[in-house]
């Protein structure tokens, strides 16, 4: 919670859009509290848009939204002062010397019904290298083409595929398919993957029916 008003700092010097920040409601103003503290400090804006959630409240997010990116924020000590005494750090932090740099990982990565145009905007790097990336393969195999996903809107597994180089996950997991396949098309189109490629790919197969096949007497 403490490295909160670093991160929206770091966004403002990336130039990049205020956060939407969800909290715990009993926390907010203790949170509110924080931002002043270091705009105090500091002096930048920090702007930000505080969201206090109480337990079991639902919270409505824009319709035209179509994934996100979950992050886990950490402060690290910066690289000149490691190595120093508990009493030094102690004394730098209360003369209002920034010791730590604020450290965002991107853990989860959702894409919601997307082309896979997605993978090549610049603006969705973090979604490339989110730990877990949870992405739709609405079609598997040469039965639908891939122009026919794209024009509704949909991704071919051959496309992620064939932009798997640039995939840093250290694991995909593909769910959204068609209907019309079932579990056993599923694993038949993981196993078609290039074995490199391959090892980091699993399916979201819940509800998928298993073919019947009938067993001589």
């Amino acid at each position: 919670m403490g490295g909160l008003p670093m991160y929206v700092s770091a966004r403002e010097f990336l130039g990049r859009s205020p956060p939407t920040i969800f909290i715990p409601a009993c926390l907010r103003d203790l949170v509110v509290q924080l931002f002043e503290v270091q705009r105090a400090i500091t002096r930048p804006e920090l702007k930000h848009n505080l969201v206090p959630l109480e337990v079991g409240e639902e919270y409505q997010l824009r319709k035209e939204l179509k994934g996100y990116v979950i992050y886990t924020v950490k402060q690290k000590i910066k690289q000149e002062f490691i190595g120093l005494g508990h009493s030094e750090i102690k004394r730098l932090r209360l003369s209002g010397v920034e010791i730590t740099n604020t450290v965002s990982t991107a853990e989860i990565a959702f894409t919601g019904d997307t082309t896979s145009d997605f993978i090549l905007d610049p603006d969705n790097a973090d979604v490339l290298v989110a730990k877990i990336l949870i992405v739709e393969s609405t079609f598997l195999d040469d039965s639908t083409s891939v122009e026919h996903a794209r024009k509704y809107g949909h991704t071919h597994l051959c496309e992620i595929a064939g932009h798997s180089d640039k995939l840093g996950n250290k694991a995909i997991l593909l769910t959204h398919f068609s209907a019309s396949y079932t579990s056993e098309d599923i694993d038949a189109a993981i196993n078609r993957l290039p074995p490199s490629f391959r090892s980091r790919v699993n399916a979201l197969k819940e509800g998928f029916k298993t073919s019947s096949r009938h067993q001589p007497p």
